[in-house]
């Protein structure tokens, strides 16, 4: 292709994304896919400098001001940083900046992880906030002043004496992906549609005519840069820079971190990748800023760009592909689970090849269609799920998808159960549902059998030596000894495995029956409540709704499961086989610093895990509970602590840090 027509072609695309990520907050494409457009018109164009032209999106930042907000210009301009898409393009942008600056000797600078939100422009007049506006295109932003406003990270005024006469502070504003989930939770129950990331919804509750909305999506702020300022400190470096923002009232990164050299930016870089899938928001990248100030202005700017700051980004993990197939998986509750097979893709350095629908209604809510080209996203370990489909213009001749009216497993007509989304196969006998209940049973916190993992307990039960968890007590070495590729040792290992498990607690036993609505936690109420699994069989719906903590959902899918006949005749087997589940003692009622309190733990403890922290509460009559109302009484808040902490402090409720967590269970 000619190399003007390729580049004029690059900039209409580029303007029609900016268009939708700046202005509708509805992107149709990846982030990085956006930066592979913005990375090839930028060598066309150095390539070809005589074809540059003042309205190239190379030139320009972000898009135009939409016309429902006023317009606000900066005073300094808000500039886009450049990318670095990997470790040795961070280097490149190193030797470059120490080439400018004529040194051999190590440059530092300052690193933080960069939130994947929307800037903002707060300016500050006497210590005053009195406007803030959008990053816009770069030179004029959008009025938001009244919608900042109800953002309680925002200082109103400057803290700490003698304010400068004017303050432009830059920052990020963010929502917590906890608040986003919960966002998306309620914008479905009420049929409204979902927001993409944590980044569109952000930018979409900033944006609001209404700022009641805004104050209702609380949002956060990253503060990180000065712009135009008149009087104020005497600074040197950008690490000064952050304390005075801190000192001003700003919450600055807790994570940001001075780094003597490349060495260390790319030793904080790996960190950050490891640690970005355990934070309350959303950060694509490390942003990196040469320290000391005086070279920041001796290395200046190009274009849209600081030379002496690069944004050295995470691997993607959001890309677009293609849905080829959907098929239905068969689990062990019976429920029809639809999942879309996709054109391989690379997402955040895994090739991702399928990713789940959930149920009809959210097919239909997205409208997916087999053959659609289609925006998928992956969270850290999470499978991966299909944001949107990507309008390519045949997708309205493409057939509506129906999940089957029948289990693909057995033939069974499904049915979707009153008030349920979902589908599912009640035939008992489903051999995909006994399947996926043997490796249930057998799993590390149900029946725990070592090395009896979820490909062998496939094979066994394909291989018809196992079609029920019963079977697996009558494994004997000659049978196991005789699969291809099972050595005698390993059988002997496993029937050992075996043995050990029959004795158990009787909340494990309980939650490795897979009963509906039974996880671990339901599974302990029982087991304390009930003590002996006599006790649990017999229990009427009303005993079980009188257990603090069961609900009429839970309680109705324990009774019925235990009046069947067959879940009877397998636990009669199972107790013949040598199974014997312990009675269980019931919950000590201790005086306690925690009787009688529903306490909410948040963010990550040193000392022990969440789930470890929680177990000694309930131990010591105290009730862990995983939200935040009115009736919480006490919320321990460790390292991270995220939107919860935030609702605690508005509700009133009392907060308090492992420290003192510690000692109030050291005080029995």
């Amino acid at each position: 292709m000619d190399v003007k027509k390729e580049i004029e072609e690059l900039r209409r695309e580029i303007l029609r994304h900016n268009a939708l990520y700046y202005g509708e907050d509805d992107p149709e494409i990846s982030d990085s896919e956006y930066d592979a457009l913005m990375r090839r018109l930028k060598e066309l164009e150095d390539s070809r400098p005589d074809l540059i032209t003042p309205d190239s999106p190379t030139q320009k930042v972000g898009a135009a001001p939409l016309e429902k907000f006023d317009k606000r210009p900066h005073r300094q301009a808000m500039l886009s940083l450049g990318n670095a898409m990997n470790e040795e393009e961070a280097g490149e942008f190193d030797a470059r900046a120490r080439k400018r600056m004529e040194t051999e000797g190590p440059i530092e600078y300052v690193a933080e992880p960069k939130i994947d939100g929307l800037g903002i422009n707060l300016v500050y007049e006497s210590g005053r906030l009195a406007w803030a506006a959008t990053r816009g295109d770069g030179e004029v932003g959008e009025d938001v002043t009244e919608n900042v406003k109800t953002i309680r990270e925002v200082p109103r005024s400057l803290a700490g004496g003698s304010p400068p006469p004017l303050a432009e502070v830059r920052g990020e504003i963010y929502m917590p992906i906890s608040s986003f989930r919960d966002l998306n939770q309620s914008r479905e129950l009420a049929g409204e549609p979902l927001f993409a990331n944590p980044r569109n919804a952000a930018a979409g509750s900033l944006r609001q005519l209404d700022s009641r909305i805004t104050a209702g999506r609380n949002l956060g702020l990253f503060a990180y840069q000065l712009g135009a300022v008149e009087g104020g400190p005497s600074l040197e470096t950008q690490f000064d820079l952050l304390r005075v923002l801190e000192g001003w009232g700003f919450p600055i990164n807790p994570l940001a971190r001075l780094c003597r050299d490349l060495e260390a930016v790319t030793a904080y870089y790996r960190e950050m990748v490891e640690k970005r899938d355990g934070l309350d928001y959303e950060v694509d990248g490390v942003v990196v800023k040469v320290n000391r100030l005086d070279w920041q202005r001796s290395l200046g700017e190009r274009s849209r760009e600081p030379r002496w700051a690069v944004a050295i980004k995470f691997p993607p993990r959001q890309k677009t592909t293609i849905i080829k197939d959907i098929t239905v998986n068969v689990g062990r509750t019976g429920a029809l689970t639809p999942a879309a097979e996709l054109e391989p893709v690379e997402v955040g350095g895994v090739t991702v090849k399928r990713a789940t629908l959930h149920n009809q209604d959210e097919i239909d809510r997205k409208d997916l269609r087999i053959g659609d080209k289609v925006l998928i996203q992956r969270a850290g370990d999470v499978i991966p799920e299909v944001v949107k489909f990507i309008d390519d213009g045949e997708h309205g001749r493409r057939p509506s998808y129906l999940l089957p009216r029948f289990c693909p497993a057995c033939g069974t007509e499904a049915v979707r159960p009153e008030g349920e989304a979902v589908l599912r196969c009640i035939n008992v006998n489903c051999p995909a549902q006994a399947k996926e209940r043997i490796i249930h049973f057998t799993s590390r916190n149900a029946m725990n059998v070592d090395g009896l993992g979820e490909k062998l307990a496939a094979r066994l039960y394909d291989e018809d030596i196992v079609k029920g968890v019963a079977d697996l007590y009558r494994l004997d070495l000659e049978t196991l000894a005789g699969l291809e590729r099972m050595a005698e040792k390993s059988a002997s290992n496993l029937l050992e495995a075996l043995d050990r498990s029959k004795d158990v607690t009787l909340a494990r036993f309980l939650f490795a029956l897979g009963i509906r609505r039974v996880g671990e936690h339901v599974a302990s109420l029982l087991a304390e409540a009930f003590g002996t699994l006599e006790a649990v069989m017999d229990a009427s719906e009303a005993e079980l709704l009188n257990i603090e903590g069961i609900g009429p959902e839970v309680a109705r899918s324990a009774r019925d499961f235990f009046q069947r006949p067959e879940t009877r005749d397998l636990i009669g087997e199972l107790l013949k086989l040598g199974v014997r589940p312990r009675e269980a003692e019931p919950r000590v009622k201790i005086a306690s610093a925690f009787s009688g309190k529903s306490v909410v733990l948040t963010g990550s403890l040193e000392s022990m895990t969440r789930a470890e922290a929680g177990a000694r509460i309930v131990e010591m009559g105290g009730k862990a509970s995983s939200s935040i109302s009115k009736k919480t009484d006490l919320v321990i808040a460790g390292k991270e602590a995220g939107s919860k902490l935030e609702k605690a402090r508005k509700l009133g409720v009392k907060v308090i840090g492992e420290t003192e967590f510690i000692k109030m269970l050291e005080e029995k």
